[in-house]
């Protein structure tokens, strides 16, 4: 019985993590039989297989909230993008209704000038006839003059009415105009307002995931320290230690693989094989058989034509992007503004003062730096000029996107050696991290 209980004892040790003897120690009362060895290296097995199974549950709840913060923060990006267009279109439906209203001034005006202009017509038109402009006149000269008299009244009056066609269609377009960018504006009005009401719910989302994480971490971590015979505190440690080796190990790699990207970009390519043995088809010996022939036929350009080998040479590699502009003065003022909210909760939409959302904290941050931005990560792009990862430079900005440059939904600030600043993602704070801690950035812009 003795025996039974050293072999026990032997099993909980190795689940803990301690390796299995080579050669059992003698026991007092008889040495342990090979099923019991056995049967307590499979219980290690197991234990180990439990523990290996635990993490990777962990680590697939870790991908579940990542996934549903994610899908927050784009939905509040096009938020923040619905709400852009929304006040663009509302300003253009603000000139529209002013030109519309200047237009119809103007009409106002040229009805006003044809109205005097057809009276005077009218109350002089005795005069102004041509059998009047003839019957009073005293001789030939007063017929030429009151007919050019009667000609420029014509023409003056034409002239009014013609203008004041002009000003009504001029009117008329301005009005439709001002229609459809006042259907535009409260189109673009309904939109935002969908999209704020789906950032909610994608924000509600991943606070709803981020409370079953925690309550899944919590318990299996339990289950860490049961499995390996620790408390729950020290378990906790160890698994954040192998989470951040984990998430240093990943940013080290894509780094690198940025790095190896960014070169490969810029190396020139090699010349293309084909343009090199394109000549020796040219010349070929069936186009000469007989030096006689040659004068007979006088020479024929076409057959030899070794000209197309001048087209099939490779075209140059397209020209290297212009320098951008230097890096603005303001950098440091704008990484200083976005330190200082180091640790302030992300809210989608907020621009501060005290919580913020990724474009929200970078507008405010180069606002501080002395330059306007919107609150829109893909406008923040536009509006800045295009960089590669080697010309990075502090202050400039980094954006994420599962597409092209429309389909940026994440933008931090560089602060130099590798490092950035943002609001990250609902549940998340403000923070400096490594610019490779999450997804590799995609593009780069210099405001």
């Amino acid at each position: 019985m003795r025996a039974r209980s050293g072999v026990v004892g032997v099993v909980l040790s190795c689940a803990v993590g301690l390796t299995v003897p080579a050669a059992w120690a003698a026991d007092p009362d008889g040495p342990v039989s090979q099923q019991e060895v056995d049967a307590a290296e499979s219980a290690v097995d197991a234990a180990a297989l439990d523990v290996a199974s635990v993490r990777g549950r962990l680590a697939a709840a870790q991908q579940r909230l990542e996934a549903a913060q994610v899908d927050a923060a784009k939905a509040a990006e096009a938020f923040n993008g619905a709400r852009y267009e929304a006040q663009q279109a509302a300003e253009a439906s603000r000139l529209a209704q002013e030109q519309s209203a200047a237009a119809a001034a103007d009409l106002e005006r040229q009805r006003a000038a044809y109205a005097e202009a057809a009276i005077a017509a009218y109350q002089f038109s005795p005069q102004l006839t041509a059998l009047g402009a003839i019957s009073e006149a005293d001789g030939v000269s007063e017929v030429l003059e009151s007919t050019s008299a009667l000609q420029n009244a014509e023409s003056g009056l034409e002239g009014r009415y013609d203008a004041y066609g002009e000003a009504a269609d001029v009117a008329e377009e301005s009005e439709s105009r001002a229609a459809e960018a006042l259907a535009d504006a409260r189109a673009s009005a309904e939109r935002a307002r969908d999209t704020r009401d789906a950032a909610r719910d994608a924000e509600a989302a991943a606070a709803a995931e981020a409370g079953t994480y925690t309550a899944e971490r919590d318990e299996m971590i339990g289950q860490l320290a049961r499995l390996q015979g620790v408390s729950t505190a020290l378990a906790e440690q160890r698994q954040d230690q192998l989470d951040a080796q984990a998430a240093a190990a990943a940013a080290a790699a894509a780094e690198e693989a940025a790095e190896e990207a960014e070169d490969e970009e810029h190396e020139t390519p090699p010349p293309a094989p084909t343009a090199a043995p394109t000549p020796t088809a040219a010349p070929s010996p069936t186009a000469a058989p007989s030096p006689t022939a040659a004068p007979t036929t006088s020479p024929t350009p076409t057959a030899p034509t070794p000209t197309p080998t001048a087209t099939a040479s490779p075209t140059p590699p397209p020209p290297p992007l212009p320098p951008p502009p230097p890096a603005s003065g303001g950098a440091s003022a704008a990484i200083a503004f976005a330190r200082a909210q180091l640790g302030e909760p992300y809210h989608y939409g907020a621009a501060g003062p005290s919580s913020w959302d990724c474009s929200g904290l970078t507008m405010r941050a180069w606002e501080a730096g002395g330059k306007s931005l919107p609150h829109y990560s893909v406008a923040q792009y536009q509006q800045s000029t295009p960089i590669t990862l080697a010309q990075l430079q502090p202050g400039d900005l980094l954006f994420w996107s599962d597409g092209g440059p429309s389909s940026i939904y994440h933008v931090a600030l560089y602060t130099g050696g590798g490092m950035m600043i943002h609001a990250p993602r609902p549940g998340r704070v403000v923070e400096e991290v490594s610019m490779y801690h999450w997804i590799t950035p995609k593009y780069f812009a210099r405001p």
